[in-house]
């Protein structure tokens, strides 16, 4: 929806007496916004972050991902960013009274980072302490169990010295139930010994 909005905005055609030629020269743009005043050259600028911020908040969302390294998930939504800029910017190229400006293209992409580096973060920070809370509470409900010796307590979560289960931070998904790598399972698997074999 967000995107139809931006299409709608971007790529209708304008009614113009005349068109700028297009500019391929960084941050000329935004100097020539201030020559004409400084009211209108601020919002220009504001008008080029917010156009695309929203990007930076709604990719993050809907990859669903908790547990991934900041940077990289800034990195990826940027990149995001900038690929959904310059297309609006190629696709201006065909209508009538728009014109390829990179300085847009500048202003989308830090928006997206800006937004991303803001929201993104903290709210998934907010979002682990919750699924960490709620799996405690499970834990609390469902009474103590006895942690297993050798298992490692930065991946197993603990209500009161009690192991509830483990948190891989590579994981997108949280298993109470889950056992680390190198603890064997509780109890000696049962074996059925061979009678005989058939010919």
């Amino acid at each position: 929806m967000h995107l139809l909005i931006v299409g709608w905005l971007t790529l209708r055609p304008v009614d113009a007496p005349w068109v700028t030629a297009a500019n391929l020269r960084p941050l000329a743009g935004i100097r020539t916004d201030f020559a004409a005043g400084a009211a209108h050259g601020v919002r220009s600028l504001v008008e080029g972050l917010a156009l695309l911020a929203p990007v930076g908040v709604l990719l993050p969302v809907v990859s669903g991902r908790l547990w991934v390294s900041p940077w990289a998930s800034l990195l990826r939504t940027a990149g995001a960013g900038v690929l959904v800029s310059l297309a609006i910017e190629l696709l201006q190229t065909g209508v009538p009274g728009r014109v390829l400006d990179i300085d847009s293209l500048i202003l989308n992409t830090l928006g997206v980072a800006l937004a991303h580096a803001l929201v993104v973060p903290l709210g998934r920070a907010r979002l682990r302490r919750a699924l960490r809370a709620s799996a405690a509470a499970r834990a609390a409900e469902s009474g103590p169990r006895a942690p297993r010796p050798g298992s490692d307590a930065r991946r197993t979560g603990q209500v009161n010295g009690y192991a509830y289960g483990v948190l891989d931070p590579r994981a997108d998904v949280y298993d109470p139930d889950a056992v680390p790598e190198g603890d064997a399972p509780e109890g000696p698997t049962p074996t059925i010994p061979r009678v005989g074999l058939a010919p």
